[in-house]
């Protein structure tokens, strides 16, 4: 399956596009709810801490929520996250991957914590979209899919 390509503004207000990164990169695309709450930073800080390992898998680590770019910037520099936060404030990245909640704990239109492996020539090679955002991701499936690829 082709992956959705989508084009997104990071914490420095500079697009991101997806497709950028064909034939060069292998990408992780990583949903997360909302910045500063506690298990989207355990999951964050957990990829930042291996960042060396997506860095030898030759992985870019995309990490998207509805967040604005200015809560993004202030959450990366926080937790001294070392890889690009998008913004998804319209909510139209969410929506095309399917990975919206369309009520979490009252707020409307929340990314859900999913992640996808995008390969080189932009094909989806693994997906993984939790319902419970108190759940993390298999980041070491993640990193398995990855060594595949390479």
């Amino acid at each position: 399956m082709k992956a959705i390509d989508f084009t997104l503004k990071d914490t420095d207000n500079k697009e991101v596009t997806l497709s950028s990164f064909e034939g060069r990169k292998n990408v992780v695309i990583l949903f997360f709810p909302l910045a500063f709450s506690s298990v989207c930073t355990t999951e964050l800080c957990t990829t930042r801490d291996n960042m060396k390992l997506y860095d030898a898998l030759h992985a870019e680590v995309l990490a998207i929520s509805v967040d604005s770019t200015f809560s993004l910037k202030a959450f990366k520099d926080a937790n001294n996250l070392n890889y690009t936060l998008l913004s998804d404030f319209n909510k139209n990245v969410s929506k095309d991957y399917n990975v919206l909640y369309e009520d979490f704990f009252g707020m409307k239109g929340v990314s859900k914590r999913a992640v996808f492996v995008v390969n080189k020539k932009g094909d989806v090679e693994y997906q993984e979209v939790l319902e419970n955002a108190g759940d993390m991701p298999d980041l070491n499936k993640v990193q398995d899919v990855l060594a595949q690829l390479n």
